[in-house]
């Protein structure tokens, strides 16, 4: 029994099924605030987000095993042993044609915007990483994406994209934050982050404003949008307001990045729930 939850546990690690299911729940927002109330559409869109995200978190596992090994990121299962570098590529292979038959059955348009961003997501594992903050904006993106996603297949409003904003330039400074903590795995594929091109100080301060400008929109919802004006979207934003503040100071402070991710991401999380709750 112990075993199996190890298992289980290193396959959750290697998809980040925690990241699919908050792409999943922003596909749904998307489709809230759409105006969209079609069950089928709901399931096939959460289902589309969860198999390509999964999909390729398992090849950037297995193409950066060595980064990763460098990096001793023994919360990788890959590093740990836990999962064979074949079984990752196994999995990614075989999710990622799952994601474009539920794509497919929601219409043409939804499954190109899919395709496409999953397949630069491959790219984005084999060379645009590479690029360093190229690829930041290409993974920030992908953080906003679920939302225009969920607007594609319902109605493309203003609501959505300033969302997706808030969601891009969060996921931007996350980025940007990471490649500090990954400076010395990154030399071995050449990734010219900006940590190891102008230094981990510089990165940090770049990194704490994109912070500060997600933070600065996070007002803009209430301002615009009336449903918004609303106790479900404001506590939980205020909430991931202040995390990213004290990210954006201690930053300056310390270089504990491992500790700033798991910040961020809780942040994430709570800004979905605003997100959510503002879309009701």
């Amino acid at each position: 029994m112990r075993s199996l939850r190890r298992y289980l546990k290193a396959f959750w690690q290697l998809l980040r099924l925690e990241h699919g299911l908050m792409y999943g729940f922003g596909v749904l927002i998307g489709l809230i605030l759409g105006g969209e109330t079609n069950l089928k559409l709901f399931i096939l869109g959460f289902l589309t987000a969860l198999f390509f995200q999964a999909s390729t978190f398992a090849m950037n596992d297995y193409l950066d095993y060595e980064v990763d090994l460098a990096n001793k990121r023994f919360d990788r299962p890959l590093v740990r042993g836990d999962i064979s570098r074949k079984s990752a590529l196994v999995l990614s292979i075989l999710l990622f044609p799952f994601g474009c038959v539920t794509a497919f059955f929601i219409s043409i348009q939804a499954f190109i915007f899919a395709f496409l961003i999953s397949t630069l997501g491959y790219l984005y594992n084999y060379k645009l990483k590479e690029l360093g903050f190229v690829g930041n904006i290409y993974i920030a993106f992908t953080m906003s994406a679920p939302f225009i996603f969920g607007g594609i297949i319902s109605n493309l409003t203003v609501s959505i994209l300033i969302l997706s904003l808030i969601a891009f330039f969060c996921g931007l400074g996350r980025e940007v934050m990471k490649g500090i903590e990954d400076v010395e795995g990154d030399a071995i594929r050449n990734v010219r982050s900006i940590a190891r091109l102008f230094g981990t100080d510089f990165a940090a301060k770049i990194a704490s404003t994109f912070f500060l400008i997600s933070i600065l929109l996070s007002f803009l919802p209430p301002m615009f949008i009336p449903e918004f004006f609303d106790v479900k979207y404001l506590l939980p934003i205020l909430a991931t307001d202040i995390i990213l503040l004290q990210v954006v100071f201690s930053l300056r402070k310390s270089k504990e990045i491992s500790k700033f991710r798991k910040k961020t991401l809780l942040a994430i999380f709570l800004g979905l729930i605003g997100f959510l709750g503002g879309a009701f």
